[in-house]
């Protein structure tokens, strides 16, 4: 197959979900004991992608292998690579008393001798819908050389049990992402959407938004844009054990110094999630209705 148009997922599913309470990647949502992940995995497969690329951690490994790797391994070539805390650049050290990674700019990068074709990133706890799979694949096997970002509205993305943080987008021509702004608080205030500040300031939103739910289209050529973006940023925060590099974050960088472009696409299709225990219900409700309606099959693998 031509490597322009062998798709790869890389699933970001290092983190352990600490509002959630527990590994929330390898939770039961579907009539079978499906998990997010797998209802991600059969839409990716039906798109077009043939390989799956898990960027976990290390003492994750056995667990998750258990819980979500067998599933699918004879649908779907599968690798793991792992996001370490001492992964990082020659020249640059781990302050003393940091514990946790670096952020999801740092586990894209974790990926980079694994994938060496066009490929989209995923969080691993996010049900992103069939037709998101669809128009993201379509995008990478046209050979550009523009980056993607599938896009969702804002009202549709919130939680009913706390606040959440999204990539707030500006939009240019041609639907060309212009900046990428992480708000950290967003949430409904007696019917109203707004975001709140470190420092306590409300902003109100509308709710028609687009924002970035970390579903990414690029091309091989991002890694060596990425690393130095985290560089740049080990310069600046690598001394703060708690600083983290957010792939948006790293993307807005780059969007700023005209050293990427990034097509915003448009999905007609739900995005669900489970930020906090309390929406489990919900999702495993919106699968269900899919299930109905014949999206998917009762049970995904054989």
């Amino acid at each position: 197959m031509n490597v322009m148009t062998s798709l790869t997922l890389l699933v970001l599913a290092a983190g352990l979900g600490s509002r959630y309470g527990g590994l929330k990647q390898i939770d039961p949502v579907g009539p079978n004991g499906e998990t997010i992940l797998d209802y991600s995995i059969y839409d990716a497969i039906r798109a077009g992608f043939r390989k799956v690329v898990f960027v976990i951690r290390k003492d994750i490994e056995l667990a998750f292998e258990q819980a979500i790797g067998t599933r699918f391994r004879d649908s779907i070539s599968v690798e793991y690579v792992f996001q370490e805390l001492d992964n990082i650049p020659s020249g640059f050290y781990v302050p003393a008393g940091r514990t946790r990674p670096w952020g999801t700019a740092h586990a894209v990068l974790a990926a980079s001798k694994a994938i060496i074709e066009p490929f989209a990133v995923i969080n691993a706890d996010d049900f992103y819908g069939t037709n998101s799979y669809r128009i993201l694949a379509q995008h990478l096997k046209s050979g550009t050389s523009v980056n993607a970002m599938v896009g969702f509205v804002l009202r549709n993305t919130l939680s009913d049990f706390g606040a959440v943080s999204r990539g707030l987008c500006q939009l240019g021509n041609m639907d060309l992402l212009q900046s990428i702004v992480e708000l950290k608080r967003i949430e409904v205030d007696r019917g109203c959407i707004k975001s709140t500040e470190e420092n306590g300031t409300p902003t109100p939103l509308t709710g028609d938004e687009i924002v970035s739910m970390n579903m990414w289209g690029f091309t091989p050529s991002i890694f060596e844009q990425l690393q130095q973006s985290f560089e740049n940023f080990l310069v600046r925060s690598g001394s703060d054990i708690g600083s983290e590099s957010y792939l948006p974050g790293a993307i807005n960088e780059l969007l700023a110094a005209n050293q990427v472009q990034v097509k915003v696409l448009f999905t007609p299709d739900t995005w669900c999630g489970i930020t906090y225990r309390e929406d489990r219900p919900s999702v495993v409700e919106h699968i269900g209705r899919l299930i109905h309606s014949g999206e998917y099959p009762e049970r995904l693998w054989p």
